[in-house]
C-alpha cells in the first residue's frame, strides 16, 4: 500500500494525446513485472491511477508506462518533468501467460492504447522466438495519427518471423494501408486454430466482436485470454470499484481467461 518514490527519466510523446514516461528508482534496486501486470501511479497532491506497464520485461532498470492523457491524474502525470517524483505501487495482478502458448500459434490482437498491455507479451514472443509457431499480430486504431509504436510495428513487420497487419478505421488519401475494424482482419489470416492461443486487449465493443470471429474460426474459448482494465483504484481488493460479477479486476485480472467471464462479458453495466 506504500508507494515507492520513483522519478521521471524520460518523457516521449506517442500520439496526440497519448505519451511515454520511464520511471527509475534512483536509490537503487531492479525491477520485475510479467506481461499483462499493472502500476498505480501517484502523483502527489492529485491522487493515483492504474497504469499497465508497457515496457521490456528484461530491462530490470526502469519501468515504461504508456498513458493517455484523459484524466485529472493522468494529465498531472503529462505535465511532469525529467527528474520529478512518482509514487509506484505494484506490480499487480495477473498476467499473460505466455508458457500456455508454447509449441502455438500465437494470435495478439490490440485495439486503441490496448497495444500497451500486450507490448511487454510482444517483447517476450520475439525474445523466445524458437518456442512458438506463427506469431501474428493485429492492430487497430481510429486513425494513422492514433497508431500507437508506429517505428515499432514497422520494424516488427519487416520481421519475416512475424505476421504483423494494421488496421485504421478512417483515413484520408494519403493512407495507403488498411481501413476497416479489426475483426476484418482475422478472417485473411492463416493459423491453425486447433493449436492457437489468442490475447486481446482493447475497446469491449471491439473485444466482443472480435472474439466472436476469433471463436467462429475455431479457436477454443479455453485459448482466449482477455484484459479488462476498469475501475481499479486500491489494487488490492479492498475498496470495491473494480468487482466484476465474482471476480475484482485488481486481484482476479486483469488478465482473464474467456471462459472465466463468458457469463458477464457481453451484460451492459457490469
Amino acid at each position: 500500500m506504500v508507494p515507492v518514490i520513483h522519478h521521471v527519466k524520460r518523457l516521449m510523446r506517442e500520439t496526440r494525446d497519448t505519451f511515454n514516461m520511464e520511471l527509475v528508482n534512483l536509490e537503487g534496486g531492479t525491477h520485475s513485472f510479467l506481461p499483462g501486470q499493472f502500476s498505480m501511479l501517484y502523483v502527489f497532491g492529485m491522487g493515483e491511477v492504474p497504469i499497465s506497464i508497457s515496457g521490456d520485461p528484461s530491462n530490470s532498470e526502469s519501468l515504461l508506462y504508456t498513458i493517455r492523457d484523459v484524466g485529472t491524474v493522468t494529465h498531472a502525470l503529462h505535465g511532469l518533468k525529467v527528474g520529478n517524483a512518482v509514487g509506484v505501487r505494484g506490480p499487480f495482478g495477473s498476467h499473460w501467460d505466455l508458457n500456455k502458448a508454447q509449441g502455438k500459434d500465437v494470435m495478439v490482437i490490440a485495439g486503441g492504447i490496448g497495444l500497451a498491455p500486450l507490448r511487454p507479451a510482444i517483447y517476450s514472443l520475439i525474445a523466445n522466438r524458437d518456442k512458438y509457431n506463427r506469431i501474428i499480430i493485429l492492430y487497430g486504431a481510429r486513425t494513422p495519427r492514433d497508431i500507437l509504436f508506429a517505428r515499432e510495428l514497422e520494424h516488427w513487420r519487416g520481421n519475416f518471423d512475424l505476421d504483423v497487419e494494421i488496421t485504421v478505421d478512417r483515413a484520408r488519401r494519403e493512407w495507403r494501408g488498411k481501413v476497416g475494424v479489426v475483426p476484418k482482419l482475422i478472417g485473411k489470416m492463416e493459423f491453425d486454430p486447433d493449436n492457437t492461443v489468442a490475447m486481446m486487449c482493447g475497446p469491449e465493443v471491439m473485444m466482443q466482436l472480435t472474439l466472436m470471429d476469433v471463436i467462429q474460426r475455431g479457436v477454443s474459448e479455453e485459448s482466449i485470454y482477455i484484459t479488462m482494465e476498469r475501475n481499479m483504484k486500491c489494487a488490492v481488493g479492498f475498496c470495491g470499484h473494480c468487482q466484476y460479477g465474482p471476480h475484482f479486476v485488481c486481484k482476479n485480472g486483469p488478465v482473464f481467461n474467456y471462459v472465466d467471464v463468458k457469463s458477464i462479458f457481453s451484460k451492459r453495466e457490469i
